[in-house]
């Protein structure tokens, strides 16, 4: 069955991501990653069992949200040629990652994970600042 006429799309598009650059930006990631470190130190300062509950559900979230901010980074921004001149890029969305969730920073509550969550994220924004130069 053929579509008529009028439905026929007129025009192909294409765009490097979702929307016009300029909406994706790795300090969203780093925002929750700054908030997971905080809240491993108020919890490490704090002996209040209902406290620390609340900090450990809050800081879960917030390494979530690392999570989904790195992932869209990696699957909508990062393209092929970029993975081409920085061929260590996806192992180091895998380790960021990875340190954001269970194994890192959301699993933990000691500050340091998120300092090396943080370290990852610096690295990863090194790159996608190169990236927006060229």
């Amino acid at each position: 069955m053929r579509l008529p006429r009028i439905l026929t799309p007129r025009l192909t598009a294409s765009a490097h991501c979702d929307l016009p650059c300029g909406v994706y930006d790795p300090a969203q990631a780093r925002i929750e990653a700054e908030s997971v470190k905080m809240i491993c130190e108020k919890y490490q300062a704090n002996t209040d069992p209902e406290f620390r509950t609340r900090a450990i559900i809050i800081k879960e979230q917030r390494a979530e949200l690392v999570k989904h901010h790195l992932w869209v980074l990696w699957t909508d921004y990062f393209k092929p040629a970029h993975f081409e001149k920085y061929p260590h890029l996806h192992q180091l969305f895998n380790e960021a990652t990875k340190m954001a969730g269970a194994a890192g920073a959301k699993g933990a509550t000691d500050p340091t994970k998120a300092d090396e969550l943080l370290q990852k994220i610096d690295e990863i924004s090194k790159i996608f600042w190169e990236t927006k130069k060229a």
